[in-house]
């Protein structure tokens, strides 16, 4: 038997002012969008806001269902517009914010399982990693380099 130890390195910030402009940017963006979630059952609101290689910059909210499998979380809504409408662009940083309608959350809270395989799958697809920032609805921000950072174990293209 062998044990080996895995290590993520994450980048944690006080707030949005002490990031990159164009990051603080992307940030408001999802933000905002966030607003805009259909979430009539958990009142757990998500936003995010993906930029591209050509400068554009698609956002999306979480939008649930009352068979709850049928909904789908911001980060996807958005990776898969991109994917559909840019599908030759790549994505390289996706700024998360996320929190509930019945407190205010301002721990930084990462993708879910779900939207981490979706990362990681568009991770694969243009050989390229994505910068992902994510908070709450205020206060600190996590960054991590890539995917593998939050997810390091994470199933592959390779396995199929």
């Amino acid at each position: 038997m062998i044990k080996k130890q895995l290590k993520a390195e994450v980048e944690v910030y006080d707030g949005i002012s002490e990031l990159d402009e164009n990051v603080q940017s992307l940030m408001h963006k999802a933000l905002a969008i966030r607003e805009k979630a259909y979430a009539p059952y958990s009142n757990f609101l998500v936003g995010a806001a993906l930029l591209l290689d050509n400068g554009e910059v698609v956002t999306g909210s979480n939008q649930e269902n009352a068979s709850y499998p049928s909904g789908l979380c911001a980060e996807r809504t958005a990776i898969y517009w991109a994917g559909a409408n840019y599908p030759d662009n790549k994505i390289l940083q996706i700024a998360i914010s996320a929190s509930s309608n019945k407190k205010k959350n301002e721990t930084p809270i990462p993708p879910c399982g779900a939207c981490r395989q979706a990362i990681a799958e568009y991770e694969q697809k243009q050989k390229q990693d994505i910068e992902i920032f994510f908070m709450g609805i205020a206060g600190k921000v996590v960054k991590v380099n890539a995917l593998r950072d939050i997810l390091p174990l994470a199933f592959e293209n390779k396995y199929l």
